[in-house]
């Protein structure tokens, strides 16, 4: 077998920041033994598998706020995904006109579309939080003047960005907007399970999680921890397995959750935030693959790569290109003649790309590390990235 076919019998996962992959082998197993075993109706009926499947669903709640290290009243509402909890948390809003609404540039297109589209109803303002297009991180002074300026009614802002891997200040901004009276939401898809996240005192309201990605559950569960009890509407309309004569829906947090809850993802999510749990290691595991990436890339001539200047606040994924070629080409031969699977493009990330200026390369190559990627994979994709920047 010739080299090219040997690379080829080794595929190489880079796209843990779409979904981590493998998932670890407990989330299997506990997803194959509740679908066999526990696979009902959880809430809807008095027997007693129906009331275990409620109790795993509680019990697992219960795991996802010591993960967010919540206010004690902090709820947990699930959904079926990190973009669906956004649109619950954005459309349940009582949006005025007056609003002064900020976003960070990282902000994915679950909240940059969903916050587009409430703005074009309800006519409030948006405005992007300041960055140092040097440094492509927050600028904090500028951020702080923005508010003194024109004090933020809402804040949006990723813990982690889903482009370059950048950690977000959401604590720093989180301080300053509160100082304004603004309620703050944080997409911690990126981060949740991952990093610490400490919402006790207060500053942030509501914070979204992804079942999938940093938790190591499967697709199909997500949801928001409302921290502060923030005052939310909901727009979803059903059965709740409770108080069904009232055609009203429940005030508690069951009227974010209509229909039949998804006990056999959700058993998967106690599974992997249990693996978490007891693999305290994967942070520092993760931080140690990307600042060795990042310092094998550096000396690659013809590389470019997209950092924040502030590499303790730089986990898990690396954006870069390749003098000469688009990003989708990259992306396809690596796949192609290394077996090598990247993410290339814009990434669902509609307003960071003006200050990467990557229109020419048709946006980004995402290389995203996850708890199971070996040095020996990174050493592989930089000797291939190393191939091609010498061929282009």
């Amino acid at each position: 077998m010739d080299k090219a076919g040997e690379r080829m019998n080794v595929r190489r996962y880079f796209d843990n920041a779409a979904t981590t992959y493998p998932k670890p082998e407990d989330v299997y197993q506990a997803m194959d033994e509740t679908a066999r075993l526990l696979g009902v109706n959880a809430g809807r009926g008095g027997y007693e598998n129906a009331r275990q499947a409620s109790r795993l669903i509680e019990a697992t709640k219960q795991q996802v706020l010591q993960f967010v290290e919540a206010q004690t009243e902090a709820k947990v509402v699930f959904t079926a995904s990190a973009t669906l909890a956004m649109n619950l948390v954005i459309g349940g809003i009582e949006w005025k006109d007056s609003d002064v609404v900020y976003i960070s540039p990282f902000e994915h297109n679950a909240v940059a579309r969903t916050l587009h589209a409430y703005q074009k109803k309800w006519g409030f303002s948006i405005l992007e939080l300041p960055i140092s297009e040097e440094r492509l991180q927050i600028d904090l002074d500028k951020t702080e003047y923005a508010f003194v300026k024109n004090p933020p009614a809402y804040v949006f802002m990723s813990h982690v960005s889903n482009v370059t891997g950048y950690i977000l200040e959401i604590e720093e901004v989180s301080r300053m907007a509160r100082s304004h009276g603004a309620k703050i939401v944080v997409d911690a898809s990126q981060s949740c399970g991952l990093l610490p996240i400490d919402v006790r005192n207060g500053d942030i309201d509501i914070v979204v999680f992804a079942g999938h990605k940093t938790m190591y559950g499967p697709f199909g569960v997500a949801g928001f921890v409302n921290n502060t009890g923030m005052a939310l509407h909901s727009f979803l309309y059903g059965g709740t397995g409770t108080d069904s004569l009232n055609l009203d829906m429940p005030d508690g947090e069951e009227r974010w959750e209509p229909g039949s809850p998804n006990v056999v993802a959700i058993s998967g999510l106690r599974a992997g935030l249990s693996y978490l749990q007891e693999h305290e290691q994967v942070e520092r595991q993760e931080r140690e693959l990307t600042q060795y990436l990042v310092s094998r890339l550096e000396n690659v001539p013809h590389v470019r790569l997209y950092l924040p200047s502030d590499r303790n606040r730089h986990i898990s994924m690396v954006a870069f290109n390749i003098e000469g070629y688009k990003s989708d080409e990259i992306g396809m031969i690596l796949d192609q003649d290394y077996g090598i699977e990247v993410r290339t493009g814009y990434h669902c990330a509609p307003l960071i790309h003006k200050y990467l200026k990557d229109k020419d390369s048709l946006g980004v190559v995402r290389a995203s590390i996850g708890c199971f990627t070996t040095k020996e994979d990174v050493d592989a994709l930089v000797d291939a990235v190393k191939e091609l920047a010498e061929e282009g």
